[in-house]
Order: structure tokens, then sequence, then C-alpha cells
């Protein structure tokens, strides 16, 4: 498995048009086969901030999210929010199970 996570930074004025932005892109990844979970968060603190967390079942799943019209289309919208910082990282997970 495949773990994405990270941030994304924004001009926090753009906060309702990367609200949609990450709406409409969840709404697209979680229907393509290979994706376990893809979200969005907003921090409770912080108007211009999003977490992002996604889980892949394997990097041929994530390879051809990167290539849908749909990343595409948030790809162009992430240059319309004033971008002010981007950090995300993948994970290779070899087992998953819970905390205690």
């Amino acid at each position: 498995m495949i773990v994405i996570a990270g941030h994304i930074r924004f001009d926090a004025a753009n906060r309702d048009a990367a609200s949609a932005a990450a709406r409409e892109m969840m709404k697209q990844t979680h229907s393509e086969a290979g994706n376990i979970s893809y979200t969005f968060s907003a921090d409770l603190s912080d108007p211009g901030l999003f977490y992002i967390f996604e889980e892949w079942k394997d990097q041929d799943a994530l390879d051809f999210h990167f290539k849908t019209p749909h990343m595409a289309k948030f790809q162009g919208a992430l240059g319309g929010l004033g971008i002010q910082e981007m950090k995300v990282q993948k994970y290779q997970v070899s087992s998953v199970g819970p905390i205690a």
C-alpha cells in the first residue's frame, strides 16, 4: 500500500474556491480503481491550510491517478489559489493494524 500525506497552504481569501476544487477532486478520485481513501481536510485554526491524506493499493493505481482528466483540472485550479506552500510525501506501507 502507498500512503500520500501532507499539506497545502494557500491564500485564505481563496478558501471557498479551494474547498470546491478539493470536493470535486475527492468525488472523482473515490471511483478510481486502486483508491482506498482520498481526503482533504481543513485546518480548524488556519483558513488557508488544507491537509491531504490518500491510500492507494499500489504504484500503478497512483500512476493512473496522476494521468486522469480530473487531476489535470485540479492542478489547473491550484494555480488560481495563491499557493504559498505545498509539502506532500509518499510512504510505502508494509503493514497496517490497530494502535493497541
